[in-house]
């Protein structure tokens, strides 16, 4: 069936939103393609739609191709399941609750491992029935505290996720490894330039992780790579290089030293090359960063993270670290609370002494020696050594990673980039499996107990992700594997012959399985224009003042090749740029 412009609904905007901080918000919604309902929930237009379906059916085609099985669980759940698991504390704020008229306590899936597995438990019961793989392509919620970017980063988001059941751990693997081979069998396809990194697990739990990045500027998440080697890895999950320890015998003395006003790294780096002589950095101080972590349902604990002067503490490396607690930065009235805490000048002995934990960072090992805090108000410790004047209680993996580090794996150095998680794969293991006991019975006839794997991957973000990869200064550019239209044919003149012979080419084109958006339109060929470049469909066909010379223009929105065709073939033109 021919898509007729003048009867599609569609309005194509000249100026940004003004909420649209990203290239992709901006498109889709001068495109047409999606309208904001409430912050962070979004409309699919009929243009937008078909985009999704298309990324959606890639997915599909490759789940099935993998041998998974697809079904279809609620968005609405009861509470009881992530009760079993500890996550309806977990999620915190971010969970959508609500209650029943009976008073019951309900949620918006946020993500379904426990349904999943209470499914399996309820139908299998023996070693016969497995592995096996399910997915579902299902709408998931999240109340995000700050929703932005349009649809990449909404409250209410389409996901495939699927899940693996298997015996063993050898099983788990295959299954892990068949999921890794489909997404970027998925994201080949789509074209996506993307990285695969190492990743932490979160409110997921589990073990091996790794995360699918599409590499973009506007992207949330930094990851990392090595110059010599194939070692990628979200900023959260590098883990640092720890130097060897270094001997105490004949350090110097740890001394208080009056130092002023000195509440800054920099102004104490100054004083110390004022007054000590030498070439101090940051690098020989230790900053002590107050934090207050929280577990699930417990008190706040306050805690103190030591880094190297140089470096700063990244939150989202903190926050991956203490998970599922949450952590925040204390305030001015936890300082007045606790007067054993004197800002800018506290030390690892001040926090320790007053019961707080003290955790450093890796690289703060047994011999090194530090400029710190004393506890007083203008006085530094000079030569406070690790393993003699103080022990932490622990390390942290908490601190920033700069380009320059050395890769954990031993090989070159880390470059860091910016990327957009479109796809997310666990080895959940056994975790899910013990909260609902989730046995079969096995071929020796005793119970085994069943380990699991959760993999997610973002259908709805995928459209914004191809949006933001691929569009240009004058608007979208669709792969054709998911554009809404293989070919937008434009009517540019209002020749009545050139408007029956677009008709004919459409309804041609039509019949050889070719879909077309016709702008049939009464409007300027400069306003069809400017739109057919903003919609982005693959292939642009326009029928204007060349048809009196006997030929259309075939352009292509992707690389901007235009080339002239005869009427007499032109059917034939078209379907060999549209195949490629």
């Amino acid at each position: 069936m021919i898509t007729r412009m003048s009867a599609l609904f569609l309005r194509t905007l000249r100026d940004d939103p003004a909420d649209a901080e990203v290239p992709s918000h901006k498109l889709l919604v001068r495109a047409g393609y999606i309208r904001r309902t409430a912050p962070g929930v979004y409309s699919w237009l009929p243009l937008g739609l078909r985009v999704f379906r298309n990324v959606e059916q890639v997915v599909r085609d490759e789940m099935d191709a993998m041998g998974a099985q697809e079904i279809l669980l609620p968005a609405l759940l009861p509470r009881d399941p992530y009760e079993s698991t500890g996550r309806w504390t977990e999620y915190g704020p971010n969970l959508f609750r609500l209650k029943d008229r009976k008073g019951a306590e309900m949620l918006l899936g946020p993500t379904h491992e426990e349904i999943f597995t209470q499914l399996v438990k309820g139908e299998y019961s023996s070693y016969k029935d497995l592995p096996v793989i399910l997915y579902q392509v299902q709408t998931k919620y999240r109340d995000e505290e700050r929703p932005r970017a349009g649809i990449l980063r909404g409250r209410e988001f389409v996901m495939k996720d699927s899940y693996s059941f298997d015996l063993d751990d050898a099983g788990l693997q295959v299954s892990y490894d068949k999921h890794r081979a489909a997404y970027q069998n998925v994201f080949d396809r789509l074209g996506v330039k993307y990285v695969i990194v190492k990743a932490t697990a979160g409110a997921m739990g589990g073990s091996q992780s790794e995360e699918f990045l599409a590499e973009c500027e506007v992207g949330e998440d930094t990851f990392v790579r090595s110059t010599e080697s194939d070692y990628a890895a979200n900023v959260e999950a590098v883990v640092t290089t720890v130097p060897s320890a270094r001997p105490i015998d004949g350090l110097p003395a740890a001394v208080a030293h009056e130092t002023g006003d000195t509440p800054t790294i920099d102004t104490l780096v100054d004083w110390a090359n004022a007054t000590l002589g030498g070439e101090y950095t940051a690098a020989d101080t230790l900053k002590n960063v107050m934090v207050k972590i929280r577990k699930p349902g417990g008190e706040w604990e306050i805690t103190a993270i030591g880094v190297p002067g140089d470096r700063e503490v990244d939150f989202k490396r903190l926050e991956a670290s203490v998970e599922p607690s949450e952590v925040e930065l204390l305030e001015e009235s936890d300082f007045v609370s606790n007067p054993a805490l004197v800002k800018g000048y506290i030390g690892p002995k001040g926090v320790q002494g007053a019961g707080f934990t003290y955790l450093v960072d890796p690289r703060v090992v047994e011999g090194t020696s530090w400029i710190t805090g004393a506890d007083v108000k203008g006085q530094h410790f000079v030569d406070l050594v690790v393993g003699r004047d103080f022990t932490p209680d622990g390390v942290i993996e908490a601190a920033s990673v700069r380009d320059g580090d050395p890769s954990p794996d031993g090989k070159g150095v880390l470059t860091s980039a910016k990327g957009i998680e479109i796809g997310h794969i666990f080895q959940l293991g056994r975790k899910y499996a013990d909260a609902f006991e989730l046995d079969v019975l096995g071929e020796n006839g005793k119970p085994v107990r069943v380990t699991m794997g959760s993999y997610g991957l973002g259908v709805s973000r995928m459209v914004a992700v191809l949006a933001e990869q691929m569009h240009d200064d004058k608007g979208l550019r669709w792969p054709r594997e998911v554009a809404p239209f293989d070919v937008h044919l434009v009517i540019a003149n209002k020749d009545e012959a050139a408007v029956a012979g677009a008709e004919d080419l459409a309804a041609e084109l039509d019949a050889a399985g070719v879909s077309v958006l016709l702008d049939d339109r009464k409007a300027s060929p400069g306003v069809k224009f400017k739109d057919s470049e903003l919609l982005g469909m693959p292939i642009v066909v326009v029928v204007g003042r060349g048809w009196s010379n006997g030929t259309v223009e075939i352009r292509d929105r992707f690389t901007g090749e235009a080339v002239e065709a005869p009427v007499d073939s032109a059917t034939d033109a078209v379907l060999a740029a549209v195949r490629g």
